[in-house]
Parts: C-alpha cells; sequence; structure tokens
C-alpha cells in the first residue's frame, strides 16, 4: 500500500499515512488532531545495482560531450 506525506497547517507538522492510491487526496486529520492538512509531493528515487554489476565504461573516453573530454 503506497504512503503519502502530510503537513498539517495549523502546528507545521509532518506525517506520513498508508492508505490506497484511491483515497490519497482525502482528508488526512494530523496526530495532533488538527483537520487542516495538506498532501505533500514526493519523490520517488529507485537505487541499486544491477545482477552482476553495471559494465565498466570504456577506456579512453568517448561518447557524450563529457565523455569525450569537451568540458572544461
Amino acid at each position: 500500500m503506497p504512503r503519502y506525506d502530510y503537513r498539517c497547517r495549523a502546528c507545521g507538522s509532518t506525517f506520513e499515512l498508508s492508505r490506497p492510491m484511491s483515497e490519497s487526496s482525502a482528508p488526512a486529520p494530523c496526530p495532533q488532531g488538527h483537520d487542516d492538512t495538506v498532501k505533500l509531493l514526493s519523490t520517488v528515487a529507485v537505487t541499486g545495482t544491477a545482477r552482476g554489476g553495471a559494465p565498466a565504461p570504456p577506456a579512453g573516453g568517448g561518447g557524450g560531450c563529457c565523455g569525450g573530454g569537451c568540458c572544461s
């Protein structure tokens, strides 16, 4: 189930809730009991490595501006 971040306008606290996507925009009272909250935009970061690692870049650069050494 997705997690959503919310901020309370009354007390300024930030909190998160797990809820279905269909309820992501529904009102979410803060843990302090205030009702004036807004859903925050969140970013998703996917990190990790591929199994076996990524291939090594070619020796001597090449490809792309900075790979070709044209950046100063």
